[in-house]
C-alpha cells in the first residue's frame, strides 16, 4: 500500500470512529433514555472539556517520550475499550464520566493524526500542502459513513452506534503500529517552561485589544458550532411523535439527511480562497456568523413536509459555509496576525477559545435554557422555541462583532500564507 493510501485510511477512520454517534449521541440521550436537557448539555459538554487540556498534553509526550504513531494507537485502542462499557450505563451521570474517559482518549488524537501524516509526508519528500488536503478530505467521508452506518442499521436510538465506533477505534488503533515511525521531535527549548510547553504563553496575546477581542468573539461563536450536532438528529427524529410524520423520510433517514452539512462543508473548503480574496477576513468571518443565523433560522421552520424537508436540507447546505468559513478564515488570521514564536501556541489558543470554553459553554448554557424556558406543558420539546432563540443568539454575535472588530483587508498579507 503507498505512504498516501495508508494515511488515507488512517484519515476515514480517525473520523469514522467518532461519527458513528456524535450526531446521534442526542437521540439516544434525550428520546431513547428521556434524560433532561441539563443532562444531556452535561454529557456533551465533556468534548469541550477534554479539548481544554489533552491536545497540549498528548503534544508534549509526543514531542518527548513516545512515538506519535504509538501514542495514537494506545489512545484508539482505550477510547474502543472504554465505549464498549456504554450499552451497560443507564445512568446519566455514570454515563457523564464514560462518554468524558472515551473523549479524553479521542480529542488528542485528531491534532495527533494531522501531525503523524505531516511527519510521514515530509518523510517521504511529498509537498505537504499540496497533498495533506486530499488525504484529510477522506476524515470527514469516513464521518459521513459512519453516520449512513448508524442511520441505516437502525443504531441511532440505541447504543450500537457506540459499539460500531469501539470495534473501528480498536481496528484503527491496531492498524496505526504499522505505520512508518514518527519518533519525538525533542523540539521543545532547552529550559522551557510548563507554560511554554502548554503553549499557555499565547496567554500574552489578550494584552493586543484586536487579538483579545478577536478570541471573546471565537467564544462566543464557539458556544453556537456544536448546537446542531447536538441537537439536529433528536429534533428530526422527535417528529417521529406527530401521526402525520410518523413514516416520513426525514424521521426514518434524519441522521443521513443531516449527513449533507458535512457533505457541504468539503464543497466550501474549496470555495474558500475565492472569497477570502474577494472580501478579506472579516468579512468572510461575518459571511459565517450571518450564515449561522440562516442555519438555526430554517431549522426553526422546518418539518417533515415537503416544504419543510426543503428548508431543512437548505439549512444543511448553509452549514458548510457557516462552519469552514469561521474556522479557516479565524485561523488565518490567528496566522498573519501573531509573531512566529508564538504562533504554534497562539493557533492553539483559537482552538482552545473555540472548540474548548466556547463550546462547553454553549453544551452546558444551552441545556439549560431548553430545560427552563423550551420545555411545552406536555413535557415535549418547543424545538421551534429553540432554534429561534439559537438564531437570534447568532444575530446578536454578528451584528456586535461587525461593529466592534476592525479589521483591514491586506490580500499581501494573505498571499504570504498560501504560499
Amino acid at each position: 500500500m503507498s505512504i498516501k493510501l495508508r494515511l488515507t485510511v488512517m484519515s476515514f477512520l480517525q473520523f469514522f470512529v467518532w461519527g458513528a454517534w456524535l450526531i446521534t449521541i442526542g437521540t439516544y440521550c434525550i428520546n431513547a433514555k428521556g434524560w433532561t436537557f441539563p443532562e444531556f448539555g452535561a454529557i456533551f459538554s465533556t468534548l469541550a472539556l477534554s479539548s481544554l487540556f489533552m491536545p497540549a498534553l498528548t503534544g508534549i509526550i509526543a514531542d518527548k517520550w513516545l512515538n506519535a504513531e504509538r501514542l495514537y494507537g494506545i489512545l484508539h485502542i482505550l477510547y474502543g475499550v472504554v465505549l464498549f462499557f456504554v450499552p451497560q450505563v443507564n445512568d446519566p451521570d455514570l454515563f457523564y464520566y464514560v462518554i468524558f474517559a472515551a473523549m479524553i482518549c479521542y480529542m488528542p488524537t485528531i491534532s495527533l493524526s494531522n501531525s503523524i501524516a505531516y511527519t510521514i509526508l515530509k518523510g517521504n519528500n511529498y509537498n505537504v500542502v499540496k497533498v495533506f488536503p486530499p488525504i484529510r478530505v477522506w476524515g470527514t467521508i469516513g464521518f459521513i459513513a459512519a453516520m449512513w452506518v448508524t442511520n441505516l442499521t437502525g443504531s441511532k436510538a440505541n447504543a450500537n452506534q457506540f459499539v460500531i465506533a469501539a470495534i473501528f477505534a480498536i481496528l484503527l488503533g491496531i492498524y496505526s503500529f504499522t505505520l512508518p515511525k514518527c519518533p519525538p521531535q525533542k523540539n521543545i527549548a532547552k529550559g522551557a517552561s510548563l507554560i511554554e510547553q502548554l503553549g499557555l504563553n499565547a496567554f500574552k496575546l489578550f494584552a493586543n485589544f484586536k487579538m483579545a477581542l478577536f478570541f471573546i468573539f471565537s467564544m462566543f461563536l464557539g458556544a453556537a458550532l456544536q448546537l446542531t450536532n447536538m441537537y439536529g438528529d433528536s429534533f428530526l427524529s422527535g417528529f417521529e411523535g406527530n401521526a402525520a410524520y410518523k413514516d416520513s423520510f426525514v424521521v426514518k433517514y434524519s441522521t443521513i439527511i443531516l449527513s449533507i452539512s458535512q457533505i457541504s462543508e468539503t464543497l466550501f473548503i474549496l470555495a474558500i480562497p475565492f472569497f477570502l480574496k474577494r472580501f478579506g477576513i472579516k468579512k468572510v468571518m461575518l459571511i459565517s456568523m450571518f450564515a449561522w443565523v440562516l442555519r438555526f433560522g430554517l431549522f426553526a421552520y422546518g418539518d417533515p413536509s415537503l416544504a419543510g424537508t426543503a428548508l431543512i436540507i437548505l439549512s444543511c447546505i448553509v452549514y458548510g459555509m457557516a462552519f469552514d468559513f469561521f474556522n479557516i478564515s479565524g485561523s488565518l488570521f490567528v496566522e498573519t496576525q501573531t509573531d512566529a514564536a508564538i504562533r504554534s501556541s497562539a493557533q492553539g489558543m483559537f482552538m482552545m477559545m473555540t472548540n474548548g470554553v466556547g463550546a462547553w459553554l454553549g453544551s452546558k448554557v444551552s441545556g439549560y435554557v431548553i430545560n427552563k424556558y423550551y420545555i411545552n406543558p406536555d413535557n415535549s420539546s418547543n424545538w421551534q422555541g429553540i432554534w429561534i432563540a439559537f438564531a437570534v443568539y447568532s444575530l446578536v454575535v454578528a451584528i456586535a462583532f461587525g461593529l466592534f472588530f476592525r479589521h483591514k483587508h491586506d490580500p499581501q498579507a494573505l498571499e504570504t500564507v498560501h504560499h
